[in-house]
């Protein structure tokens, strides 16, 4: 058995103060692109920019890569620069043992960047608990980034790791990552416990640099995922709620 854990709000509550921070300078950057290109930079053009190249493209970085020409490191660069990360980060008490007692190999699946995501598992000592990273700069399938909630990106990594699909389970807060992995085989898990009521309720918390991006989706969308939907085999609020849903995992 194979866990792909992602990172945000997965196996940390970015909410809380990560993901405001990434906002904040996301929105600095795209519009310091817009204004050196001589177009509006207001909010006004930076929400735009960013929740258009969102629906458009899945994520606001591939939109700012074709339309801008931005490379895809300094973007990520310039989304993660932190005064204090330690003293942003928080999760759920005992997770390196919890992650230690589950059954199986785990890797880490995440759209943020590798040296954002090497410092989040440094800080909660997490490095023995998965033998594979994989960030958003390996996201790539035929010579173009696909991040999550690419299909096409999931069907290489099962077949990198030669395991069929029903043995690997996805543990994931954002939906649409989700209904790709069951659409492949996979068994997946949402995990709620660091959405808030809204969120939860939407589905859609990606990582908001290199994945879909913090747009709310339409009210019926919302409407339509209060409950746990058809692709979700599990839905739980933290990783120590998920051994009580192990034998339904597991032996399916």
């Amino acid at each position: 058995m194979i866990w792909f854990f992602d990172l945000d709000n997965t196996l940390h509550d970015a909410s809380h103060r990560v993901f405001p921070a990434i906002n904040a300078n996301m929105n600095a950057f795209i519009s310091g692109v817009l204004r050196d290109a001589g177009l509006p930079d207001d909010s006004a053009a930076v929400d735009a920019a960013r929740v258009g190249y969102l629906r458009r493209y899945g994520a606001t970085l591939l939109g700012m890569v074709r339309h801008h020409q931005v490379r895809p490191a300094d973007f990520l660069h310039a989304a993660h620069l932190f005064d204090d990360l330690p003293g942003m980060l928080r999760t759920e008490p005992g997770l390196r043992a919890l992650l230690t007692a589950l059954p199986g190999r785990k890797v880490l699946l995440t759209n943020a960047p590798q040296r954002y995501a090497r410092d989040v598992v440094r800080h909660f000592r997490l490095q023995r608990q998965f033998f594979q990273h994989i960030a958003i700069e390996s996201m790539h399938v035929h010579g173009r980034l696909q991040p999550k909630p690419s299909r096409a990106l999931l069907r290489k990594l099962l077949a990198r790791q030669g395991v069929p699909a029903h043995r690997c389970i996805l543990v994931e807060d954002t939906l649409a990552n989700l209904k790709s992995a069951k659409a492949l085989g996979m068994r997946t898990v949402w995990m709620t416990g660091y959405l808030g009521a809204s969120r939860a309720t939407a589905g859609r918390t990606p990582h908001p640099a290199g994945g879909a991006g913090t747009a709310p989706p339409p009210a019926s969308v919302a409407a339509k995922t209060t409950k746990r939907p058809a692709y979700v085999d599990v839905k739980v609020k933290s990783i120590r709620q998920l051994f009580d849903s192990l034998p339904s995992l597991l032996g399916k």
